[in-house]
């Protein structure tokens, strides 16, 4: 009698397996709409300042190479009251001047902490430990609507000795957690009027139409219409309320994007290559051969019997050998996804500044079929 039950529940779970499989999988592809899209004049804003880092362990600038440590130490002693003669020579080795950088959110308020980077701008060796003094951090109308102040966060380590020395990490660049503090607002009008506008990350008609009718099922027909290929118009709520409760049922649907464009972007810095899951390759021959030349250069001494007269010099003797590999040629077979792609292309056995050319090839004769983006 177990066993029976044991077997009926086992089929019974398989069979709410089956039935809730089409669903978890249609979720798993499905996207929220705040991830496509964004609200038009909701935006960060960009804030930048000078400022100086102090109490460093004797790794601050050489202010006999970056005068401007030294006038800005002047300058904010000044503004301390006190006041130091021109001629001085200040000799400081824990100071360095430092911009700040920090993003300045969408309706921050005064008085709101937001995070500030520090970046070392002279030839401080590190910032580790230091306070960086009050800075006023401006946006791009020159107005301050932040101030920062506070100690450095720096992640590295390092560490010298008669003439040695070993870093771990980067150390001239830290982060103050809540280091500035907002002292103006920017106004942001949510939408214009009785329109809120979202703008799509990506500009695909496909999945605009998609964010419109997801929109206009949940919210009711004709509320939402697409003005272009990125840009959606929804008519909204007036009440100030009423709108952010709306906004917030919408960027909460569910959309399926139309799947993403075949690209493959390559760095030829570096050498990395990266690809999407929609390239494919059709069938093609590929011959790769490795060509090097290597140059030999080798120091010989001339000097003159004892009776010549002549100088002892010195003439350079070059040997330039030339090699290049086997350049067999292979058959790649179509691929129809990324698994395929990758396995086609890895038997070519070519190092990642080869495979930059080989993709280049392939797309030139029309057997990559996908973008083809450098960077």
């Amino acid at each position: 009698m177990n066993t029976i039950r044991t077997g009926k529940f086992l089929r019974l779970v398989a069979i709410l397996a089956c039935c809730l499989l089409p669903v978890f999988s249609g979720a798993a592809w499905a996207e929220r709409i705040k991830d496509l899209a964004s609200v038009q004049g909701v935006r960060n804003n960009q804030l930048v300042g000078y400022g100086l880092v102090v109490g460093l362990d004797r790794s601050g600038d050489q202010t006999t190479q970056t005068p401007f440590t030294v006038q800005s130490i002047v300058n904010m002693l000044a503004q301390l009251g006190t006041t130091l003669p021109t001629t001085i020579n200040l000799q400081l080795n824990n100071v360095a001047a430092v911009m700040v950088t920090a993003n300045l959110p969408p309706f921050a308020r005064i008085g709101q902490q937001i995070d500030v980077t520090v970046s070392s701008m002279g030839n401080a060796r590190s910032l580790r430990g230091g306070t960086l003094v009050m800075t006023p951090l401006k946006g791009a109308d020159g107005q301050i609507y932040a101030q920062a102040q506070g100690s450095l966060l720096v992640g590295g380590v390092g560490a010298a000795a008669s003439g040695s020395r070993a870093v771990i990490n980067h150390l001239l660049a830290g982060r103050i957690i809540a280091g500035a503090t907002v002292e103006r607002e920017v106004p942001t009008a949510l939408g214009q009027g009785a329109f809120v506008h979202y703008e799509m990350s990506n500009l695909d008609f496909g999945t605009t139409q998609r964010v419109v009718e997801a929109i206009n099922r949940e919210m009711g027909a004709g509320m939402a219409q697409a003005i272009d290929g990125r840009l959606i118009q929804v008519n909204a709520p007036l009440d100030s309320n009423a709108r952010v409760a709306f906004m917030g049922r919408i960027e909460n649907l569910d959309v399926r994007p139309m799947r993403s464009a075949a690209r493959v972007v390559v760095n030829p810095r570096n050498g990395s290559v990266v690809m999407n899951q929609t390239v494919t390759i059709e069938s093609c021959a590929v011959a790769h051969g490795a060509l090097s030349v290597v140059v030999n250069t080798e120091q010989q001494v001339s000097q003159p019997n004892a009776l010549a007269g002549g100088q002892t010099v010195t003439t350079s003797q070059s040997e330039i050998e030339i090699k290049a590999g086997g350049g067999a040629l292979m058959q790649l077979k179509a691929g129809v996804n990324l698994s395929d792609v990758v396995k086609a292309i890895n038997a070519l056995g070519a190092n990642p500044q080869d495979l930059i050319s080989i993709l280049q090839a392939m797309k030139s004769a029309g057997a990559l079929r996908a973008d083809l983006e450098v960077i």
